[in-house]
């Protein structure tokens, strides 16, 4: 399929991440080289950074870029490279808000959305303002001003690492609008002509390539909660429209997250660490296999009260083997920071949970009282 142009652009991405250009826009990729879809998307650099401007910059010139695919999937090695040509243009809201404007007045149907941590913060904001400086009040200006012109309502799939995330941002947009329109209509208008969907999102995108490209691990998912009405961007194998995104949360944070945590206080034990990469643990016999006990012995059977095993244990292998990709330079020392806090989200619910079941938790309980203890001590 030809490049989209801007009239194709029905999809507004806000935010340029080398996560996005990995994931979302490789899915839409897919979807128009099979015939899915005619939508491209249209890349909105959302921060006052000139770094992230130089990058839209970049992007904006280079719309066709390349991804690397490296490591491993049901047990093959995988290596390739393609590219990507899902996206017709970028344009930077502080510098160009009125061509994004008109565009997501005339052409929009989607939003996506991955603003970092910070990107659901408001503070002082005002959508009133020539350019909203966070994104929700960029986000409502634009869905007012499509509003005022008559328009349908869209679709908004944010992929922000937030629970919940779409009912947090209609949240955010509602209160604002509230306050800065004061407009009945406008507010009815958000809540039922606009769809706001709960989306997880998990891939590994490693690293960037310049100018503009990203090295992404095989495993990727884009779980979408589903909901009357709800029309997707792209068709995809790693696209899931669910009924509920319980589980997924449950899997990632309470395996996945677990198992990097868990490593992490394996390291944190060792006098003079020799290992640094999540890899590398899983290439030492002794670090594998505890890893794999602590899953099997003390996490899956704890799960299981809420979760089919079957499941558990199929996302448990994905899990080891994406860690043990031969390609993802993965610090430990990284995966390090706030590890009290997360020893705290990721182990200590399953922890209470297998209390409740007589599983005996033993590794798990070191972990959480050794990360306690330094805590104290600092």
């Amino acid at each position: 399929m030809t490049a989209p142009t801007l009239a194709d652009a029905g999809i507004v991405q806000f935010g340029t991440s080398r996560f996005l250009l990995g994931h979302v826009a490789a899915f839409v990729h897919a979807s128009r080289e099979a015939g899915h879809t005619r939508d491209g998307i249209l890349v909105v650099q959302t921060s006052p950074r000139e770094a992230g401007k130089q990058k839209a910059r970049d992007l904006d010139t280079h719309r066709e870029y390349p991804l690397a695919i490296r490591g491993r999937r049901d047990g093959r090695d995988i290596d390739t490279r393609e590219t990507i040509t899902s996206v017709a243009g970028c344009l930077i809201a502080d510098e160009q808000w009125e061509p994004l404007e008109r565009h997501f007045v005339e052409h929009a149907r989607f939003v996506v959305s991955n603003t970092g941590d910070s990107g659901y913060h408001v503070d002082d904001d005002s959508a009133l303002a020539e350019v909203p400086k966070s994104f929700p009040g960029k986000l409502t200006k634009l869905l007012h001003a499509r509003y005022s012109a008559g328009r349908e309502g869209l679709t908004v799939l944010p992929c922000e690492l937030v629970s919940r995330n779409g009912e947090q941002l209609q949240a955010l947009v509602l209160e604002l609008a509230q306050r800065d329109y004061a407009d009945a209509d406008f507010d009815t208008w958000l809540t039922t002509r606009c769809l706001w969907a709960n989306t997880l999102v998990d891939r590994i995108v490693s690293a960037a390539l310049e100018p503009v490209g990203a090295v992404a691990e095989p495993y990727a998912l884009w779980a979408i909660e589903d909901q009357p009405g709800l029309e997707l961007p792209c068709q995809h194998p790693d696209v899931q429209c669910v009924t509920s995104l319980a589980p997924y949360e449950m899997r990632k944070l309470h395996i996945l997250n677990l198992a990097h945590t868990y490593l992490v206080h394996r390291w944190q034990r060792e006098p003079q660490p020799r290992i640094r990469f999540v890899r590398e643990a899983m290439d030492d016999p002794a670090w594998a296999e505890e890893l794999r006990q602590v899953l099997d012995d003390e996490v899956l059977p704890t799960l299981a009260e809420h979760l089919e095993r079957p499941s558990l244990e199929a996302y448990r292998d994905a899990t080891l083997e994406r860690f043990a990709n031969p390609y993802l330079d993965h610090a430990l020392q990284d995966i390090a920071q706030h590890h009290a806090m997360k020893c705290q989200r990721r182990l200590q619910p399953v922890v209470e949970s297998a209390r409740r079941r007589g599983v005996a938790t033993p590794r798990l309980d070191d972990a959480i009282s050794s990360a306690q203890s330094t805590t104290h001590s600092q």
